[in-house]
């Protein structure tokens, strides 16, 4: 059983940062990580994913060049830098894994509770 749990989260004006981390537990295997967010009102989008190795990274369009996904495979956690927020950004922030890579929520095997990001207007 893979067990995931999201940190991080917070409350914070319009042009902060946050970092989020997602901590797996329990049984691992070799899995695609894949950050997700779902706002007031919206449908779950994908925000960011990274291959097992960390060699294969893909972003939303609305991110690229403000947030960074990254792992560390020893600490078996997932990261997602989030810079610049908006308050378009503002969401409910889950982790989420997968055996290949997809954009897809609903593919997804795994997911975290999730980590609230509130951005101020």
């Amino acid at each position: 059983q893979l067990q995931l749990v999201e940190s991080g989260g917070g409350w914070v004006q319009a042009g902060g940062s946050l970092k989020l981390s997602c901590a797996a537990s329990g049984r691992t295997f070799l899995s695609y990580m894949g950050w997700f967010r779902q706002a007031p009102g919206k449908e779950r989008e994908f925000v960011a994913g990274i291959s097992n190795s960390g060699s294969n990274i893909i972003y939303a369009d609305s991110v690229k060049g403000r947030f960074t996904i990254s792992r560390d495979n020893a600490k078996n956690t997932v990261y997602l830098q989030t810079n610049t927020l908006s308050h378009e950004d503002t969401a409910v922030y889950y982790c989420a894994a997968n055996t290949y890579p997809s954009t897809t929520p609903r593919v997804y095997d795994f997911w975290g509770q999730g980590t609230q990001v509130t951005v101020s207007s």
